[in-house]
């Protein structure tokens, strides 16, 4: 039997950055399905940081991030983060979305069609009804972030248990027993950080049923258009966020945008999805889709409310939620890490008390 203080269930950011936190403080071991960390969505992310990205509560937590991500103590010597810009790009019907979206938004400033195309040459200028931008919207290095972060944690003397997809889950006298791997692991505290598969964990707890939703998002790399430079280009997207794209390593990442409910699994790319998707996006541009190049697709789960889900269950002692991140989990770990370290260990939270309530579980169970 091992033993720990904690058990953080689940390998990728989220829960490699929270068992980073708490491990200054208290023995913690890291279990995880896949051979390897980040196998998932944290994998798959579009590594983009996105200050106004998501509803309020989101956006307080984009904000408590972005000065570690730009000076990632312990996890790195330089920042995660690089320039990049994210420009919604508006049709007539699209432009209450792209006023709803700078209702509470800093730091955006507005295009006109004109200006969009310079920055994007292949838009189709007749198209653009409105447009904005923000300029401090960054690329982020997922693979250093998570690195980092693992280096972290076992330098704080936490562990990790590979091939560990957990089987069992049950309380008695204070501790939870967890069945993982062909192994038996307790620590009084677990940490559901599961992403797709957290409902399914919390039902082997016996915990609130919140019914996080796994909903499957597509993308492709294509080649970059003919003639142009694109390098310097922006995330650009669409203001109903039916399509985005983005410069990726010489090519252009395309994503169609989709939030398919599915169950927990090792996701795929549905092809008419995908096609559906790249169709959308050529009627924004003058340049043809001629060939995908590789295409995948990974998980973003939501709660109801689509905001994350972070604290103890209302009812299964020691049960803890680090869940329901949505497609915001790579930009807000380091916020969240850092809440679950503070309500765990009981120091300063460092969010305003709003923030932590509609962050709470309980919020679901009143």
């Amino acid at each position: 039997m091992k033993t720990a203080d904690a058990i953080v269930i689940g390998g990728g950011i989220a829960g490699i950055s929270a068992a980073a936190e708490l491990a200054g403080d208290m023995s913690v071991l890291v279990l995880e399905a896949e051979s390897q960390l980040g196998y998932h969505a944290t994998g798959r992310s579009a590594a983009i940081f996105i200050r106004n990205y998501g509803n309020e509560t989101l956006r307080a937590l984009n904000t408590e991030s972005a000065p570690f991500l730009q000076q990632p103590d312990g996890v790195s010597e330089q920042s995660l983060l690089s320039p990049r810009g994210e420009m919604l790009v508006a049709t007539d019907e699209e432009l209450d979305a792209l006023d709803a979206y700078k209702t509470g938004s800093t730091g955006l400033e507005k295009l006109t069609p004109a200006q969009a195309v310079e920055l994007v040459p292949i838009l189709r200028k007749d198209a653009i009804a409105g447009a904005v931008i923000e300029w401090d919207a960054q690329d982020i290095d997922v693979d250093r972030m998570l690195a980092g972060y693992v280096r972290l944690l076992k330098v704080r003397g936490g562990k990790v248990e590979a091939n560990a997809p957990v089987t069992g889950l049950h309380r008695s006298s204070g501790l939870w027993t967890v069945q993982a791997g062909g192994q038996c692991y307790q620590a009084p505290i677990v940490i559901n950080a599961a992403g797709a598969w957290a409902e399914g964990i919390a039902r082997m707890a016996k915990a609130t049923d919140l019914r996080l939703l796994p909903m499957r998002r597509s993308a492709a790399l294509l080649p970059a258009p003919l003639g142009y430079e694109i390098r310097n280009w922006p995330l650009f997207a669409s203001a109903t966020e039916k399509w985005y794209a983005k410069p990726e390593a010489g090519k252009l990442m395309v994503s169609p945008a989709d939030e398919d409910p599915v169950d927990p699994h090792d996701a795929w790319v549905d092809d008419m999805v995908l096609a559906e998707g790249l169709h959308r996006f050529e009627q924004a541009v003058f340049t043809p889709v001629t060939r995908v190049e590789t295409s995948w697709a990974g998980l973003r789960t939501f709660s109801n409310d689509r905001t994350p889900v972070v604290g103890y269950d209302p009812k299964a002692e020691g049960f803890y939620w680090l869940a329901g991140q949505g497609g915001y989990g790579v930009q807000t770990a380091p916020a969240l890490a850092r809440l679950t370290a503070a309500l765990i260990c009981n120091s300063n939270l460092g969010l305003q008390p709003d923030i932590v309530r509609a962050l709470d579980p309980g919020r679901f169970n009143p």
